[in-house]
């Protein structure tokens, strides 16, 4: 095997590694508790400030603007879902008195006291970005969100037309009151709290949900070209000019109560608990109970309730009580509530205020009338997307439906995205007479609806669909193809840190493998024999599996490191992953650190590990990247004494990952291959001083900035200027 393009440090046979932080001499490991829960970082507070660090994005000036405002949604989107799912599993735990104490020793109060603490200075800074910098540059860039009560005459009349015709018919008020029983409050929904002066009954309640059929910011024109528009449809609103869906609604609420004074209209929006569990064992069909419970999302226990700041302290109450909430769990926005529905404007034809496009490299090489199967039969290729484009992933797929020697496809799928091509070659390849085999992933959390959908038109198809393991989610990556050749059966392998979805592709950095390794493939069809009929394999050859073996092999590995380093000298890891939260696998780390080892991790959002503390972790650097693309794939590099070992996989170390998903993590075999991801990607990333932050030992982070000498290193852009393309070939 060989790599298309080496690195410099393979070329001048350098030692690897850029860290800063060197290796110690090895060294006798102080006496230190590794028990005691002063050496672990909270994995909620952990996660908030991953969430300030893509706040940081929508503040960084450097970005493009519609980029901006997309970070800020984003930072919104990822609070609403921490919200149902930490929050509420913390709430759980006090409302049925089972305590699950994390490393830190936190309770679930203390947690959830400490959340509130950490979210005001983030919340706040996310008001002000959007009023005081987003919303005025929009507006300089000609994309105006106007506030209602800056709107001109002629555009409140078409607003009003629009509203008649549109909108009212949709609404439902619902009063409150001895004879109306409160309203339910849907998860996430805007909603306006209406006060009314009913003549002879004195004030009166009513709730009005916002529709979410309707877009949020409508479209409206300059005020001189709002006559132009009265025949027409606001949808045919071309211009940059927009308004708060809500505000027109209240607006416009005398038409919705006459003869009844509309005193004043307050937004609110309730979060509710979506981390719904369903018993596998006790249901005889996973498909349709999975499709029942998906709608309890709407209905589960509210754990927060965001008010406009106008909103009085009696609608507050009435909001609190009716709700069963706490006063702690009030929320109050100095901005949009909801602003995650912010991602609207990022649709915009305004290049301009964008990332420039880029052209992923299309790789490996296929003429136009050759088969993929030429290509890898004799090669191993390594993409990394979205540099190196997804296309090809989706073309394995595509050739083994319509070629008359494949005999079987197998394929995991966890979050496939709508419209997948991936899913409709899988139905074209059953209709082809080919086996095909799917595991389809129902509990993807917040996918569960897309997944339904696709296992019901593969069963339809004729596919075998399958669900994974009892009790565990399937979110290993693994394609394969059985085709019969002139020398015998051929097995093709695609495996991925990634999703097979094309459109987080484009978004996502992931590292993929074509393969007709024998043993991996050999690996990869124990596999999916165990996850669709009843195997019970209990090792591999070269994969590591999890449950079962993976956290063992990696902490053999780790301790294998630590005695190398103890005889020779020069001991190193280095990791990247989504998050570090498993307590074994930290404790692992901080003894290697002890003992003298060199550790950087790249860890983007959770890490639960304190670098830099004197005679524990002083040698471990922890670096997080949050840019242009999101950082996804998981890579562990051992230096084994000169006998470098590289894993890659769909596996982070955390115990769900571990001990409930069924995972993989696969060897990167050929040293000039392996060196070539070291280099280009996780020492790379360790130079990054433009979009990398450092975790300090209390648990904040700061940016990492060139040193005097030190030239700008942007890990994501180089790798996009390099050609638009990183690919490998063995």
């Amino acid at each position: 095997m060989s790599a298309i393009r080496q690195s410099p440090a393979v070329e001048r046979g350098a030692p690897p590694g850029p860290s800063t932080v060197e290796a110690s001499p090895a060294r006798r490991p102080p006496v230190v508790d590794l028990d005691d829960p002063r050496w672990y970082l909270n994995r909620e507070l952990s996660w908030l400030r991953f969430n300030e660090r893509v706040l940081e994005e929508a503040c960084d000036v450097a970005n493009p603007l519609l980029e901006r405002v997309n970070f800020l949604s984003i930072f919104a989107s990822n609070l609403d879902e921490f919200f149902m799912i930490r929050v509420a599993g913390l709430r759980r735990q006090l409302a049925a008195g089972v305590i699950e104490p994390p490393a830190d020793g936190m309770s679930p109060v203390e947690q959830l006291i400490a959340i509130r603490e950490q979210l005001k200075p983030p919340l706040r800074a996310a008001g002000r970005a959007w009023r005081d910098d987003l919303l005025p540059k929009l507006r300089d860039a000609g994309v105006r969100v106007l506030p209602y009560a800056e709107l001109k005459g002629k555009q409140r009349k078409l607003l009003r037309r629009h509203f008649k015709r549109e909108i009212f018919p949709v609404l439902t008020p619902l009063a409150s009151d001895p004879a109306h029983p409160f309203p339910h409050i849907s998860n996430l929904s805007i909603n306006l709290a209406v006060v009314l002066d009913d003549p002879g009954r004195g004030e009166r309640f009513a709730r009005l949900k916002v529709p979410q059929t309707i877009p949020r910011l409508l479209r409206i024109p300059d005020e001189e070209k709002a006559e132009s528009f009265e025949r027409l449809g606001l949808e045919e609103v071309g211009a940059s000019n927009f308004v708060w869906l809500e505000e027109v609604i209240a607006a416009n609420l005398d038409l919705l109560f006459p003869g009844v004074e509309v005193r004043a209209a307050y937004p609110f929006r309730v979060t509710r608990d979506a981390d719904f569990e369903i018993e596998e064992d006790e249901a005889s069909d996973l498909l349709t109970a999975m499709a029942e419970v998906v709608g309890q999302r709407h209905f589960g226990f509210a754990v927060r309730l965001e008010v406009d700041r106008e909103m009085p302290q009696r609608i507050r109450e009435i909001l609190v009580k009716n709700m069963d909430l706490a006063p702690y769990q009030v929320f109050t926005s100095p901005a949009p509530l909801g602003m995650a529905d912010l991602r609207q404007l990022t649709g915009l034809d305004r290049p301009d205020l964008k990332y420039p496009p880029f052209l992923p490299v299309q790789w490996p090489p296929v003429g136009k009338d050759e088969s993929l199967f030429s290509v890898l039969r004799d090669r191993c290729y390594v993409l990394f997307h979205p540099y190196d484009s997804f296309a090809p992933v989706t073309q394995l797929v595509r050739d083994a439906a319509h070629d008359p020697q494949v005999l079987a496809i197998k394929i995991t799928l966890y979050r496939t995205g709508p419209r997948s091509p991936l899913v409709a070659a899988l139905m074209e390849a059953r209709q082809n007479g080919k086996q095909v085999a799917a595991v389809v992933e129902l509990k993807a959390r917040f996918d569960e609806e897309n997944n339904i959908v696709w296992a019901r038109a593969l069963e339809k198809a004729g596919v075998h669909v399958v669900y994974g393991l009892l009790g565990l989610k399937t979110h290993a990556k693994l394609c394969l193809v059985v085709r019969r050749e002139d020398d015998g059966i051929r097995r093709y392998v695609h495996l991925s840190t990634g999703n097979y979805n094309p459109i987080t592709a484009r978004i996502y950095t992931d590292l993929g493998c074509f393969t007709c390794d024998p043993a991996l493939a050999d690996d990869v069809s124990d596999l999916f024999n165990a996850l669709t009929g009843f195997s019970r394999k209990g090792s591999y050859r070269k994969l590591l599996v999890a449950p079962g073996g993976m956290r063992s092999a990696l902490l053999e590995r780790i301790e294998r490191e630590i005695e190398r380093h103890r005889r020779e000298g020069g001991g190193q890891l280095a990791f990247k992953m989504n998050a570090l939260v498993d307590k074994a696998c930290i404790q692992a780390l901080y003894r290697a650190s002890q003992a003298g080892v060199k550790i950087d991790l790249l860890v983007r959002g959770i890490c639960c590990l304190r670098p830099g503390i004197p005679g524990l972790s002083d040698t471990i650097r922890v670096t997080s990247i949050v840019g242009r693309f999101l950082e996804h794939a998981r890579i562990y590099y051992f230096r084994n004494g000169g006998e470098e070992e590289m894993l890659v996989g769909s596996a982070d170390l955390m115990p769900r990952n571990l001990d409930h998903r069924v995972e993989t993590l696969f060897p990167i075999d050929d040293r000039r291959l392996l060196a070539a991801v070291r280099d280009d990607v996780l020492f790379r990333q360790l130079r990054d001083n433009q979009k990398a932050r450092r975790l300090l030992a209390d648990g904040t982070y700061e940016r990492v900035v060139p040193q005097p000498g030190e030239e700008p290193v942007d890990a994501q852009q180089q790798l996009l200027v390099e050609g638009g393309g990183w690919r490998l070939e063995g």
